[in-house]
């Protein structure tokens, strides 16, 4: 009769523990497929095959993605490599990939508040801090100096059919208040607040050879969900000549 009953109750506490750790497991399933599906998104290389080439970059190119598509920009010898989008707000593309689909690590985009022709004298462009270096991830590295002075190059080609070379001066960290930063349309009367902030607060400056009358873009991914520092990678858009037909 003991025995029965020692098992009776063995047999109980066996399925009550089983009956409270399956919510907990079906958490931590969902919790993990979410987790790979964020990734899986973030390192989604389908867009890949709509990137153009210095020689073909007009409208019609970057709209097979989406009529938001307003760039392709690419960082030399780096992952980053990716169309650039504008919606109407700064949420627009937040948690949505480049065709418009919910995606929370969102796409890379510009400014609402700038020209979708990168003809402001400076653009900001935000992407989400990803694990693993994808999307905006990789930008920490250009927080050291070694690195940054080896990966100074990229390129950009507009859907206005004009391309440009990167050149990248800067590595800042600040938070997102900072209004000479976040605020591209501080800069209407030129960039040289902006370069005096930088020559103060950057983690790598190497100003040579640029002026208050270059055209500035700066690309900026966040550096912890609980935080509001931001890093911040400068360069300026030097522009390559106009391709015959282009526009």
């Amino acid at each position: 009769m003991l025995r029965k009953t020692i098992l009776t109750v063995d047999l109980l506490v066996s399925r009550t523990v089983a009956f409270l750790c399956l919510p907990l497991f079906l958490i931590c399933l969902y919790a993990t497929v979410d987790a790979a599906n964020v990734y899986m998104n973030a390192n989604d290389t389908s867009v890949l095959k709509f990137k153009p080439t210095l020689e073909q970059a007009t409208a019609e190119t970057l709209h097979q993605i989406a009529e938001d598509a307003v760039a392709w920009f690419t960082i030399d010898d780096t992952s980053i490599d990716y169309p650039l989008m504008q919606g109407s707000t700064n949420e627009t593309y937040l948690n949505r990939d480049p065709f418009g689909n919910f995606s929370l690590s969102g796409s890379i985009f510009l400014d609402s508040r700038n020209s979708a022709e990168l003809t402001d004298p400076y653009s900001l462009v935000y992407g989400h801090h990803m694990d693993h270096g994808a999307m905006f991830g990789s930008l920490d590295a250009f927080y050291e100096r070694v690195y940054f002075l080896r990966h100074r190059t990229g390129t950009l080609v507009s859907a206005a059919g004009q391309s440009y070379e990167l050149w990248f001066f800067a590595c800042a960290k600040a938070l997102a208040s900072e209004p000479l930063v976040f605020d591209p349309t501080s800069s209407a009367d030129g960039n040289a607040r902006l370069l005096r902030f930088l020559e103060q607060n950057a983690a790598v400056y190497e100003p040579e050879g640029v002026s208050v009358t270059d055209r500035i873009i700066a690309f900026s991914t966040c550096q912890g969900a609980d935080s509001i520092e931001r890093l911040i990678l400068f360069g300026v858009l030097r522009e390559l000549p106009v391709r015959a037909g282009a526009r």
